[in-house]
């Protein structure tokens, strides 16, 4: 049966990342899992206080992985990684567009990894206390589970004579079940994916929020110093007007060419300037665009949680359509077990009749 609510795992990392898988004939060289860098995730799930490393491509998860203690990410170069995953049977390769990616990625694989070893030792000295409790209880009250847990054998005249079984019913509802399991499973990947993104997204939300505030600092900055400079051009442009008008001769040409030179370098730093306030403009709108894909990021994860909250609700009415069948097969059960006793009875009554009346006419 499937839980009625499944709180969702959380993202705690995310890189980008080439994927690639090692060649299962040859065990040496690199299989490509994905045609572009992808997002590498990690996941943590608090209902099981598991670790997971998962990276979806489309609607298939090419990276499924769960973090275990014995797990070691080895960096074989400045931009590449690899790790072994003993249950799927195959070595990861991670390929990062920088050496600080790289190391970023590795430090958090050995946090995760610690924090999977201290969940296993939880898990394992709480699974010696249960063990413990167990020993401790009484043995007969296995055997009495065993015995309530074991279908009864019903036989008519003898014990090849088996009760017919609707079938169909079971196999129908089944079938109904897997491709609901099988949606769901679905719908699970595409909002990982999903959660991976907007995990992305808001990060480097929070990192152009922090860089707009600042430009916007310098801006305001950077517009006082270009109302000096301004100020300071006119001035200067107003004292080479009176020297040229004067038309004075020596001290004077000197005067007139170091202020000429400082009103170029003026007009270069205001250019400079000009052209860092148009890059920060720029990189506001990016910043505009970002929310932008950050807002329908959201939107889809609300479709996708919506999608999930139905199929859970008709998994919910599978299985209670399937407890219904069940009742109603057990309760016909019991009817044609009922029968069969009385069967059983007029057939035992007919049997002492015949004896009764065979001893009559030998008599």
């Amino acid at each position: 049966m499937f839980p009625h609510h499944r709180e969702r795992e959380q993202p705690i990392f995310s890189a980008r990342a080439h994927v690639f898988q090692i060649d299962p004939a040859t065990k040496r060289n690199w299989i490509p899992a994905s045609k572009h860098a992808v997002t590498v995730s990690f996941f943590y799930d608090a209902n099981r206080n598991v670790y997971r490393i998962i990276s979806v491509g489309g609607t298939k998860a090419i990276i499924n992985c769960t973090v275990t203690p014995s797990m070691t990410f080895t960096k074989t170069s400045q931009k590449f990684g690899q790790w072994a995953d003993s249950r799927a049977n195959t070595v990861y390769g991670l390929g990062f567009a920088t050496e600080q990616q790289l190391y970023q990625f590795s430090d958090k694989f050995k946090e995760v990894k610690d924090a999977a070893r201290l969940a296993r030792e939880k898990s394992q000295d709480k699974e010696l206390a249960n063990t413990a409790l167990s020993i401790a209880a009484p043995q007969y009250s296995q055997d009495v589970s065993d015995e309530l847990q074991s279908p009864p054998v019903m036989c008519v005249n003898g014990p090849e004579d088996k009760l017919f079984r609707s079938q169909s019913a079971d196999i129908t509802l089944s079938a109904e079940k897997e491709r609901i399991k099988k949606m769901l499973s679905e719908g699970s990947i595409c909002e990982m994916n999903l959660d991976a993104e907007l995990f992305t997204l808001q990060d480097s939300n929070t990192k152009l929020v922090a860089a707009l505030h600042e430009a916007n600092a310098n801006v305001e900055q950077w517009k006082k110093q270009l109302t000096a400079y301004q100020g300071e051009m006119g001035r200067l442009r107003e004292q080479v007007s009176d020297l040229e008008a004067h038309g004075g001769h020596g001290p004077s040409d000197l005067l007139k060419d170091e202020l000429t030179q400082s009103l170029e370098e003026l007009e270069a730093l205001l250019k400079a300037k000009d052209e860092e306030i148009h890059i920060l403009q720029s990189k506001k709108v990016e910043y505009h665009e970002m929310e932008h894909d950050r807002d329908e990021a959201i939107h889809r994860l609300r479709e996708t949680e919506m999608r999930n909250a139905e199929l859970e609700r008709r998994i919910q009415n599978s299985e209670q359509n399937l407890n219904n069948s069940l009742e109603d097969r057990d309760h016909m059960d019991s009817e044609i077990q009922r029968g069969i006793e009385i069967l059983d009875i007029k057939i035992f009554d007919l049997n002492d009749l015949r004896q009764s009346l065979v001893k009559l006419i030998d008599k």
